[in-house]
């Protein structure tokens, strides 16, 4: 697997690719690679003839100075990790090579990037989660790019930014990936201690208990909700939201109905964890 670090690299080395009639999928990671990111780079494997991985911990969606420092970095592993899932090239630029000198231009998605997330995080994260996303396209032009579902959120930001621009690129979004005990797969779960990672598979086991109580004929938000929040309050976590929402637009639902996501955001000490199912309530139910 080829490591390149600069974007003339990067696009000579597709346009190779594409003058041999080969499919180009991007895999874009901030690094601390885990069976998460590795399924998308199988997946991209199995669609494209040609897979690039990006790995860039983008400053410009942190709000915090010590979140961002605190990042897991270990690019020698990340670089073995995905060329054994098939990778065939590493794209790992520096910030200056992503944001040069006078960089003055953001990408701003309306609409789906206020809520959840943005409330929390501010309006820089997904300014800046749109800007790189953009950046990264534009640089490699791939035919399709990968993201997990983990990422509820960004991926539906991803998907507007894309149809609202007419970026001639498929976006796929792939099934979260999780530990043994339910546990969403994140590069921040490393840095959870002991006593964190005993309480953090409650945060699906509570998504579950939602998902369990719609299956179960449960079809007001709040009442689905209220099993979810009892294993969160018996654990001592509470969230900073945990809340049914519309797939397509993330606005409320007080009625579960069709296609709902449920999310959930919660610290445990000083690590902020994210999770999301899709739960589906037929129409004709009542």
């Amino acid at each position: 697997m080829i490591v390149a670090r600069t974007i003339g690299e990067l696009r000579g080395l597709v346009a190779s690719a594409r003058g041999r009639g080969e499919r180009v999928g991007l895999v874009p990671t901030m690094g601390a690679l885990h069976e998460g990111h590795l399924s998308l780079i199988r997946r991209a494997r199995e669609r494209c003839a040609y897979v690039v991985v990006s790995l860039f911990v983008n400053p410009a969606q942190f709000s915090e100075t010590q979140d961002l420092s605190r990042y897991p970095r270990d690019e020698g592993r990340d670089a073995e990790l995905a060329e054994g899932a098939g990778a065939h090239m590493l794209f790992a630029p520096t910030v200056e090579e992503i944001y040069p000198p006078r960089f003055a231009t953001t990408v701003e998605v309306f609409n789906v990037s206020e809520s959840l997330e943005g409330a929390i995080r501010g309006p820089k994260h997904f300014r800046g989660v749109a800007t790189v996303v953009t950046k990264l396209l534009n640089i490699t032009q791939p035919d399709a790019a990968y993201f997990g579902q983990k990422d509820a959120q960004q991926a539906l930001l991803i998907q507007r930014l894309v149809r609202d621009l007419d970026m001639p690129v498929e976006i796929e979004v792939c099934p979260t990936v999780r530990e043994p005990n339910g546990l969403a797969m994140s590069s921040r779960n490393v840095l959870l201690d002991a006593a964190a990672r005993r309480r953090a598979p409650v945060l699906s086991q509570a998504l579950f208990a939602v998902r369990d109580a719609v299956a179960s004929g449960e079809r007001d938000t709040r009442r689905a909700l209220v099993a979810g929040a009892r294993l969160l309050a018996d654990a001592g976590i509470e969230p900073e939201y945990f809340a049914a929402v519309s797939s397509e637009t993330l606005r409320p639902m007080e009625t579960i109905a069709g296609e709902v996501l449920v999310v959930l955001a919660a610290r445990l000490g000083d690590v902020r964890l994210i999770d999301n199912v899709l739960v589906h309530a037929p129409e004709s139910a009542t």
